[in-house]
């Protein structure tokens, strides 16, 4: 059961947050989730376990690294998922599931990013930008092309991309001066909102394709970012009459490599089968918004429509950016929020998934407890 939960700001690569490393961002969001939850049930935990994602890190175990910036004590141990940009919403179903298994110490669980300060990696002295998702011979297009291919695929047009990247920005910024975020964000390094929210809007229209013929734009991929986002996970015994949000169900599942945007889509039918219920029944939806085309092609295969009210509320990552290894903990962060802080009744369900580089899907279906 999810009782606190808090992030960062999202900065943009190479501004507000760029001198951060990925333990100087983690370290004050799993300090302020695990004083959310004291807070909660009223008295001191002991943290059996922090469980983080990331993708593009320094390697070294950053979530232990992040447990002992943190302050928690050597004695709390970490461990680190890579799912790429699953691995956020891999990292909190992993403590949930240690704690279903019947170990129901509370754990700190989320994801954190920091492409400012990401090695760079070579091989026989050669730089690149990631490691293989697929073996040679299997198609393996990093995540732009990917996208652009399944906008081609599936038919996808700019104009209907144009339109969902704005619709995401609007939706942010009205949820930003609403102070929607405001409860769940953790200032750090002088940053106390999204720095990119809106930023594209007024571009868009102009904004020049990214491949010759094609429909993608830098306004219809999400901004490269640095950010960070922490749950605390507790048994529904601790958690008493604390608020929150039961795991129901969840999924991972693969897909074709050479169109992995798709990936949440069967994840999340997958997870709603577990947890015994439909997407009828759903009143929350957070879908990490790589880009407008993929997340229009889930939202195609979920039989969604591209506005409706229920997915990504407040916008997505379209105007939030994406800091890959934290995105899926922030759709928890958001679900949270939304449903939690909010005011949801008992209940209520909500939804967070991912598509995965390299063909994969994750997703959890969440119920409000109070």
């Amino acid at each position: 059961m999810v009782i606190a939960a808090r992030r960062t700001p999202i900065g943009t690569r190479g501004r507000a947050l760029a001198a951060l490393n990925a333990e100087q961002l983690a370290a004050p969001v799993l300090r302020a989730a695990l004083g959310d939850a004291e807070a909660a049930v009223g008295r001191r935990l002991s943290v059996a376990d922090v469980v983080l994602g990331n993708c593009m890190g320094p390697g070294g175990n950053p979530a232990r690294v992040s447990a002992l910036a943190a302050g928690l004590g050597v004695e709390v141990p970490g461990a680190t998922v890579d799912r790429q940009c699953g691995s956020g919403l891999a990292a909190v179903l992993d403590a949930a599931t240690a704690i279903r298994a019947g170990d129901d110490r509370p754990r700190l669980a989320g994801g954190v990013e920091s492409p400012s300060t990401a090695p760079v990696r070579s091989l026989d002295g050669v730089p690149y930008d990631r490691a293989p998702f697929a073996p040679q011979g299997w198609p393996d297009p990093d995540m732009v092309r990917a996208a652009e291919d399944l906008a081609t695929v599936d038919g996808i047009g700019r104009e209907r991309q144009d339109a969902h990247a704005v619709r995401s920005h609007q939706r942010a910024r009205a949820a930003r001066d609403a102070g929607r975020f405001a409860e769940e964000l953790v200032p750090v390094a002088g940053l106390t909102a999204d720095d990119s929210i809106g930023v594209a809007e007024p571009l868009l229209p102009r904004l020049p394709a990214l491949f010759e013929g094609g429909t993608l734009t830098a306004g219809t991929a999400t901004r490269i970012s640095d950010g960070a986002a922490a749950v605390a996970v507790v048994s529904r015994r601790l958690a008493g009459r604390a608020p929150g949000l039961v795991l129901r169900g969840h999924a991972v599942v693969g897909c074709d490599p050479a169109l992995p945007g798709v990936g949440a889509a069967p994840a999340v039918r997958a997870a709603l089968d577990s947890a015994n219920a439909s997407l009828r029944d759903v009143t929350a939806i957070e879908i990490v918004e790589a880009f407008a085309a993929q997340s229009l092609a889930v939202l195609d295969r979920l039989g969604l429509d591209d506005d409706d009210p229920r997915v990504c509320a407040d916008g997505g990552a379209l105007a939030l950016g994406h800091p890959w290894g934290a995105s899926g903990a922030i759709s928890v962060v958001r679900l949270f929020g939304r449903l939690v802080r909010a005011g949801a009744p008992a209940g209520t369900l909500g939804v967070a998934a991912a598509s995965v580089g390299g063909g994969l899907g994750v997703a959890a279906v969440f119920e409000v407890v109070r």
